[in-house]
């Protein structure tokens, strides 16, 4: 290979490791960005909605789409019958009699799987629709939480397996139960990290088209990998992998790992568009995806240590259970083997035990989130090494310190198989201190403590992999379900560089950028190598599976890109530059290692006179094939293809190197807590990483920070919530809160460099640290907060106001008296979102008035908002017709109401019940009425469960939206007691503003 001499490191200055500006930023801030939903489709091409389960659990009985179909402009209705017929259940890692299709066939298994898919010739036809599908399900018992569905008696949720364990696997490495044996210390934890997600500004998309004859499928989708899932799809479609072209959008508005999800609507598109005969394009929007997209991992663990005098771990012993939804959708068990190898993280532990149970729920499918895997682990290991500091009185620091793999232990072989491939843990917690100042965060946290507030200071320390190996997953399989299955290894990337008649470099790659800056780096790295600027490089991040150079590890996950890709864009440049080299050592007459590429010349360092733009060499190799050195093939374009050596399959005693790169964090937060109102703070926070070459400091820092705030979300404010019965709770952003920029401090970042013996640039992953080590980091700080007050060890995130409160042992504060409740009714019997309001309303009629209307079926039917009908089907029972609309959700209820208790003119109970595509909703309240001067002076008290679809757009919009129904209820109330004209827009407005009635919720 050609070797750059001394000359041209002389004349210029790599661009590798310089803080360049991104080159994508030019096209996105003026509106030129090419994003899925921006691209043109085919004319014809029809649109999709998803009708999807209001419930957790049942049995699928009936899908009845003949109303649908009858609409204008609805081409078709894709049901389970299509799906069974045309295609096959996913593929998973596991060997269980389980089946996950596109489509629920037979039972459906979580709130929010689809159903039906309606296209139309718009969107809004197509979701006008999903209201006329009729649904028969019988209705099963739900099981949410971890500990329940591996109960015996627990409701089963795929009963060919016998148990929602689908997978138990234990391991043994070293002599743990030496270690424990002897140990003079053993500490236990038990931790649960939740379920939590990633949020994008944009959501799914896929454009999907069913070819004639057997031509297969094409598709464009803002899928991000891993293109081991291209053969998942092609198995479920049932066609061969080179019949399923999938191609990728330039642009993504951020994925973080779910974007993953979007390959079973892939396969949902697909089969959809073969059942209309056209090009079928689906946009998810937010409530579905906050659904029914996916979701991290939860995780109960209880871990424990052996642990000598000294605060050296002996062993470690690990039980974990994760929570994976209602099917084992591949990739998982991801989240449980990505980190297999590395279990005992940044310490040299020689002995590890692991019970691994994966169990299925009736929630979402779980899939890849930014960090998959070591949110989880670490949350377990640094709460646990937090707790021997504690338990052994050792400064949690120095713990570490004492634990940490030494600088000259590298590369290190960890006891599950890792090799950790550089490092020096010790200097990174000591640049981490010294930027911290220590001794002055210790003083703020006295001072603070001293003046009765909650201070803590805690610290973490993780390895963060990068560059999967892709068979860590088999781990999953016994040593003789391998061997019979064939070894998986590798994290292959590949990339293809070429120079064209004017002397242009175009660069392929093979992976899905999200906004990490793919192009940017890609160029400086080609910059590089033929001595031009970034600028005279194009790098084409489209990705078309049926033309690019890509194989089974392609994709944008797992931190691949600096070490991975970047590294493979390097070593392709490098063979195109060697052949450059060789056409201009004969035109020259020199020798190969004298030619140098600099300053956008060609040159013979020995005699830089000899010399010519690089844009000429490249135009006489295309033009002048006969000049070429004999033996030499035409053409200026290079793809190269790079696999790590040291991934290997994992071996027979369940050993596996699970990634080629493993960087380190090492984090330090100060944090505050106010004990009156559950309020978290984080005061000061600083990571320092090691992250081996940098290529854009830049770049890197925008990926810390973007990660540090999504791991501050996940310590204070994410949380998927889901009812008893399964039923999802966290559908907006109302209820489902991230932080913005005015939570999220500025971390003081710290970098120190020390490269990867295994990767081509000598670069690791760094965009994923911060959602491991933030989590643990700040819980570990609030702990040692709380210490004065109480000894915590079960931290519980994310760290919201009431669940501060109560670890404090504090009462949430009391509304204030305007916001104060009558006692309210009891709730009606089932599972949901629970409301209750209560309330009282002026009325200009006298209580007579009043209580006859709400006897009047008539004059009711007028009075109850979205009523389209009212008729009795007893003494004061009535069938009613209703659309209900909250938010994003809009849902046409059946349902029966009563009133009872009744006392003319004085009191009377309302109760109803009704159920829709979209939800169940049950509800049950009184109104009484007193005379006022000349009017009515009406009190009310409601109590409801709400459930489906309806509820996942949680209690803040849901109870917001039922103020907004309930005074136009008594708005209409009003009107139908005192024969009064409808109020004009603008005496509604300042009714809502001010405003005549007196109400509280």
């Amino acid at each position: 290979m050609h070797s750059e001499p001394a000359l041209a490191q002389q004349l210029r200055r790599p661009l590798l490791g310089q803080p360049i500006e991104r080159l994508e930023d030019a096209a996105l801030l003026t509106g030129r960005g090419r994003y899925g939903d921006d691209l043109g489709v085919t004319p014809g091409t029809l649109h999709a909605a998803v009708l999807r389960s209001p419930h957790a659990h049942a049995e699928l009985v009936a899908v009845d789409a003949a109303a649908a179909l009858a609409m204008p402009g609805v081409r078709a209705v894709l049901t389970g019958e299509d799906v069974e017929r045309w295609s096959q259940p996913f593929v998973v890692g596991v060997k269980q009699p389980m089946q996950h299709w596109a489509l629920a066939v037979d039972r459906v298994r979580y709130a929010g799987e689809p159903v039906a898919v309606v296209v139309a010739e718009d969107r809004y036809l197509a979701e006008d629709a999903l209201d006329a599908i009729r649904v028969e399900y019988r209705a099963l018992l739900a099981v949410v939480n971890i500990e329940r569905a591996i109960e015996a008696d627990a409701p089963l949720l795929h009963a060919g397996v016998g148990s929602n364990v689908v997978s138990d696997r234990q391991f043994a490495y070293g002599d743990a139960a030496a270690a424990f044996a002897y140990a003079p210390h053993r500490v236990a934890l038990t931790v649960h990290y939740p379920r939590n997600t990633c949020t994008p500004i944009e959501c799914g998309v896929v454009v999907a088209e069913h070819l004639p004859g057997d031509e297969g499928y094409d598709v464009l989708s803002n899928f991000m990998g891993p293109f081991s899932l291209h053969a998942v799809m092609a198995l479920a479609l049932q066609v061969p992998g080179n019949k399923l072209r999938h191609r990728i959008p330039r642009d993504s508005g951020g994925s973080f790992g779910v974007k993953q999800a979007v390959f079973p609507y892939v396969v949902l598109m697909c089969l959809a568009s073969r059942k209309a005969g056209a090009p079928v394009k689906w946009v998810e929007d937010r409530l579905e995806h906050l659904t029914a997209a996916t979701s991290a991992t939860a995780r109960l663990t209880t871990i424990e240590a052996a642990v000598n005098a000294e605060g050296r771990v002996l062993a470690l012993r690990y039980d974990q259970m994760d929570e994976v939804g209602g099917y084992l959708r591949a990739p998982e068990p991801a989240t449980f083997y990505r980190m297999h190898g590395a279990l005992t993280g940044a310490y040299d532990i020689a002995n590890l035990e692991v019970r691994n149970r994966v169990v299925v729920t009736n929630k979402t499918p779980t899939g890849l989130v930014r960090g998959f895997g070591g949110p989880q682990v670490y949350f377990a290991l640094e709460r646990l090494m937090d707790r021997i500091a504690v338990e052994l009185n050792i400064d949690a620091f120095e713990l570490r310190r004492r634990n940490f793999v030494a600088a000259d232990r590298f590369p290190y072989h960890a006891a599950a198989g890792a090799v950790l491939d550089s490092g020096d843990y010790v200097q990174a917690l000591d640049l981490a201190r010294a930027a911290a100042d220590m001794p002055a965060l210790v003083a703020r946290r006295d001072a603070a403590r001293a003046a009765g507030k909650l201070y803590g200071i805690g610290c973490a320390a993780i390895v963060e992999p990068s560059v999967s190996n892709m068979g860590y997953i088999s781990t999953v399989l016994t040593p003789a379900q391998r061997a019979k299955a064939g070894p998986k290894n590798g994290a292959i990337a590949s990339a293809t560089v070429s120079i064209d008649l004017l002397g242009g470099i175009n660069v392929g790659i093979a992976s899905a950028p999200a906004g990490q800056g793919h192009m940017t780096v890609c160029a400086q790295v080609v910059a590089d190598v033929f001595g031009l600027k970034p600028e005279q490089v194009v790098v084409n991040v489209e990705f078309d599976t049926a033309k690019d150079a890509w194989s089974v590890a392609a994709g944008n996950y797992s931190s691949r890109f600096a070490g991975a890709v970047a590294g493979t864009v390097h070593l392709a440049a490098v063979k195109l530059r060697d052949k450059l080299a060789r056409i201009a050592a004969a035109q020259f007459d020199c020798a190969l290692d004298q030619i140098v590429f600099v300053q956008g010349q060609v040159m013979d360092s020995r005699q830089p006179e000899r010399s010519q733009p690089f844009t000429r060499l490249a135009a006489s190799s295309h033009w002048a094939p006969a000049l070429l050195p004999e033996g030499m093939v035409p053409g200026l374009r290079e793809t190269a293809f790079w696999t790590p050596e040291t991934l290997a399959a994992p071996d027979a005693n369940d050993r596996v190197n699970t990634s080629a790169a493993y960087g380190f964090v090492f984090d330090i937060c100060g944090l505050e807590v106010d004990p009156d109102t559950g309020r978290v703070r984080v005061d000061r926070y600083i990571t320092a990483h090691d992250a081996g070459r940098i290529l854009n400091p830049a770049l890197a820092d925008g990926q810390i920070c973007g990660a540090f705030a999504q791991g501050l979300g996940a310590a204070l404010y994410e949380e998927f919530r889901y009812a008893a019965d399964g039923g999802f709770q966290s559908g907006t952003l109302a209820d489902y809160l991230i932080p913005t920029a005015c939570e999220v401090p500025d971390p003081v970042i710290v970098h120190m460099e020390t490269p990867s013996p295994f990767t081509p640039l000598g670069a690791k992953g760094l965009g994923e640290g911060n959602n491991m080590s933030t989590p643990v980091c700040i819980a570990n700080a609030f702990a040692d907060a709380l210490r004065p007050l109480r000894d915590v060890d079960d931290v519980r995130l994310p760290l919201t106001p009431s669940r501060v409160l109560a670890a404090i042992g504090a009462d949430e504060p009391a509304p204030p008296a305007s916001m104060a409740q009558a006692a309210a009714p009891a709730l009606p019997a089932g599972d949901g979102l629970a409301l209750r309001a209560s309330g009282v309303v002026d009325i200009a009629a006298p209580p007579e008035r009043v209580f006859a209307v709400l006897l009047d079926p008539v004059a009711l039917a007028k009075v109850i908002p979205g009523c389209h009908a009212l008729d009795a089907i007893g003494a004061n029972r009535y069938r009613a017709d209703v659309t209900v609309g909250v938010g994003l959700v809009k849902a046409r209820y059946e349902a029966q109401i009563a009133l009872s208790e009744i006392d003319p003119p004085h009191s009377l109970r309302l109760a109803g019940q009704g159920s829709s595509s979209l939800g169940t909703g049950a509800g049950s309240g009184t109104v009484r009425l007193a005379r006022s001067g000349s009017g009515t002076r009406l009190h009310y008290d409601y109590a409801a469960q709400v459930g489906g679809k309806v509820a996942a757009v949680g209690s803040r919009m849901l109870e917001g939206a039922a103020r907004i129904v309930l005074a136009q209820l008594f708005e209409s109330l009003g009107r139908q007691a005192t024969g009064a004209a409808p109020l004009t827009a603008w005496q509604r407005l300042r009714r809502r503003l001010g405003i005549g009635a007196k109400e509280h919720a």
